[in-house]
């Protein structure tokens, strides 16, 4: 069974940038998706970004196109969501997760393994 562990959340203003990771260990990640999804205070925890470990495609939500890359190094087993041009509306707790296969469902219920999430606070 694979774990995940997200880093690199933090305090940053408007405009910002700010680069999350997450370390896959257990097994490799050939054969997944990796996505990253956020949850804001009162809110469902909604999809931000997928990739499909082998081929490298990915997907994005409409909030976050042009702004976020998601992206992956195979030899560290480890996903990237690097967040650009952040908005106070980008403030959440972020997880990543994955899932077997190569389709990128944006869904919560399509992923069974989780992190435990890093806070991201973008200040107006």
């Amino acid at each position: 069974q694979v774990q995940l562990e997200e880093s690199g959340g933090g305090l940053v203003q408007a405009g910002g940038s700010l680069r999350l990771s997450c370390v896959a260990s257990g097994r490799t990640l050939l054969n997944s998706v990796m996505g990253w999804f956020r949850q804001a205070p009162g809110r469902e925890r909604e999809f931000v970004a997928a990739v499909t470990w082998g081929s490298q495609i990915t997907s994005y939500a409409d909030s976050v196109k042009d702004r976020f890359a998601i992206s992956r190094d195979r030899v560290k087993n480890t996903g990237y969501l690097q967040m650009n041009k952040l908005k106070p509306e980008d403030t959440a707790v972020y997880y990543c997760a994955a899932r077997r296969g190569s389709n990128r469902y944006t869904g919560v219920s399509a992923y069974d393994v989780w992190g435990r999430g890093t806070q991201v606070t973008v200040s107006s």
